[in-house]
């Protein structure tokens, strides 16, 4: 049995999986906790978390790959990754026929081309300012006095959901503290801001082509509301895995059991069987 990991370094929130392919591939663990300032500590937590999920010593994990932002700082990592590589990849894995992933993170989004064996064809990515991602969102709920978790169920009540005129996230204060003031309700205000949001990421994916079956990948992907604002503006359902969140990590771990010798395609395993090249 080979066993191998990714840990997936975000910007806000640091996600481990361990995958063993023991009569299939099979996620065994997986781990999430907030980044905070200490990346590489985060790494390590999030990694041995999973280890104790599994009942395993970091030393069973024969190869172990990073990404995210924080990747470099993975001092026990085998190899390193782009976000963009692991999330195509994971995406295919966890949604095969998928053809284009939306990655929705705290920092960045990102709309990926992908092709039916989970490689990057072409990418676009927003990473010069928090606009439509996960902070945009986290700054709304602190205007508004209400928690993260709570602002994408409030949006899907929205009646008559108010236009916004910035997706800056640092004059969307204003805009929020405006509408408050002319009387409009917290969940019309919430349908607008994820309305921003969406057509915002839409006019990102229309750089490539997107096609008919789009996974959403990254945190906001949990976000009810932004999932049905990203639907209503595309017109199309997304594909939201329950390890959506993972997906970066789960991507990871797939390449690091490609490193141990196998290789998957088309959600079949095939390989050599070659010897392991574990740490």
């Amino acid at each position: 049995m080979r066993i191998a990991a990714g840990v997936d370094v975000g910007s806000t929130q640091t996600k481990a999986v361990i995958m063993s392919d023991n009569g299939g591939l099979n996620i065994v663990a997986r781990a999430l906790m907030d980044t905070g300032a200490n990346v590489q500590r985060a790494a390590e937590r999030a990694f041995d978390t999973c280890c104790q999920q599994a009942d395993l010593h970091s030393g069973d994990v024969g190869f172990v790959v990073g990404t995210g932002y924080g990747r470099y700082k993975i001092a026990f990592g085998n190899t390193q990754m782009t976000e963009i590589t692991c999330h195509a990849k994971g995406a295919s894995f966890l949604c095969p026929g998928t053809r284009t992933v939306i990655d929705m993170g705290g920092q960045d989004s990102k709309a990926i081309s992908i092709g039916a064996d989970g490689e990057v064809l072409d990418f676009v990515m927003n990473d010069k300012c928090a606009a439509g991602t996960g902070r945009f969102l986290a700054n709304a709920a602190e205007v508004m006095g209400i928690s993260l978790d709570e602002i994408g169920p409030l949006s899907l009540q929205a009646k008559h959901p108010v236009k916004i005129a910035t997706v800056c996230t640092v004059f969307v204060e204003s805009d929020i503290l405006s509408y408050l003031a002319q009387g409009k309700s917290g969940e019309d205000i919430l349908g607008g801001v994820h309305t921003a949001i969406a057509k915002r990421t839409l006019s990102l994916a229309r750089r490539l082509n997107i096609e008919p079956e789009i996974t959403m990948t990254g945190g906001v992907a949990r976000n009810v509301g932004m999932v049905h604002a990203l639907e209503e503006v595309i017109g199309r359902k997304m594909l939201v895995s329950p390890d959506a969140q993972f997906i970066g990590a789960v991507g990871a771990a797939l390449f690091a059991l490609e490193k141990l010798g196998q290789s998957f395609e088309f959600g079949i395993w095939r390989g050599d069987h070659a010897t392991s090249g574990g740490h």
